[in-house]
């Protein structure tokens, strides 16, 4: 279809929604982004089939279908995404947040609630931020406790504090890569003092094999934040690996891996000396989110 076709089909939300099926672009994502062209809500547009689009909005949604069509996501689109109950500001810089990792969002929230119940302000990190999504979603469902957030990409840093500024929420972002960030001072990563750590570390980390075919289809978010090569674990191993110098006695660490991972971070944490060991599957029932709880050997 050419352009002046295409614009032609889109002289109507009916027709746009017929044209978007030619594009190949999901009923739902462009009636979100009719939402977005109009100011409208979807229950609106649902009654209103014969409502026209001016030229301007037929142009800025057909570049929008054929972003979608290309494979760009949706988030990066609109340039937002609801992620745990908040809207996040969502661009290339940083990955698209998924819904399976609110799970981790809850199981977080469950143990800085338990570890709050002692009158001490639970003190977390949120390693590999990207947009502060995970950070910002413990911190509006834990006001009281001090988050904060790491990542190695300046650009992700700065969407990240946006959206902490955008929605009044309190995290500190820091520069470094994985626990670098975390070091206040610190000669090193593995060295450590009562101010750099905490009762609960969480991480989203790169995890995909390099191999993994299902990377083709995320060509447009970043490969840093999708895997770091290999078989896929080597991050998981370093946090695994580290964590125990950044928590207090007792803290957790909670960590997202792939759903064919789960045996080999479990062994990690039984490696690493973690005990309270457990996993959590996904909302579609696949072993997802896997922890552990630090108590040093006496």
């Amino acid at each position: 279809m050419n352009t002046a076709a295409a614009l032609r089909s889109l002289e109507t939300v009916g027709a746009a929604l017929a044209c978007a099926r030619e594009f190949g672009v999901p009923r739902l994502d462009t009636q979100l982004l009719l939402e977005d062209l109009l100011g409208r809500p979807r229950a609106w547009l649902l009654a209103h089939d014969d409502a026209p689009l001016d030229e301007p909005q037929q142009g800025r949604l057909l570049d929008w279908l054929v972003r979608c069509a290309a494979g760009e996501p949706l988030a990066y689109v609109r340039g937002r995404w609801t992620f745990a109950g908040l809207e996040l500001q969502i661009d290339s810089r940083v990955l698209v947040p998924r819904p399976e990792t609110e799970g981790l969002v809850d199981w977080g929230a469950e143990v800085i609630v338990s570890r709050a119940q002692g009158c001490r302000q639970p003190r977390v990190a949120d390693l590999g931020t990207g947009s502060g999504a995970i950070a910002l979603a413990l911190k509006s469902r834990c006001p009281g406790a001090c988050v904060v957030a790491t990542d190695c990409s300046e650009d992700a840093l700065l969407v990240a504090r946006s959206n902490a500024n955008r929605l009044g929420l309190s995290v500190e972002f820091r520069l470094g890569s994985w626990f670098a960030g975390l070091a206040s001072g610190s000669a090193s990563s593995s060295a450590s003092s009562a101010a750099d750590t905490f009762d609960v570390i969480v991480s989203n980390p790169p995890y995909i094999a390099a191999e993994d075919t299902h990377l083709a289809a995320l060509r447009h978010e970043p490969r840093l934040a999708l895997t770091p090569g290999g078989d896929g674990l080597s991050d998981l191993q370093h946090l695994v690996r580290h964590a125990p110098n950044h928590l207090q006695p007792g803290g957790w660490l909670l960590l997202e891996h792939g759903h064919d991972q789960a045996d080999a971070v479990a062994a990690m944490l039984a490696a690493a000396g973690f005990v309270e060991r457990s996993m959590r599957p996904d909302l579609a029932g696949l072993p997802r989110h896997s922890g552990g709880r630090w108590l040093p050997r006496s």
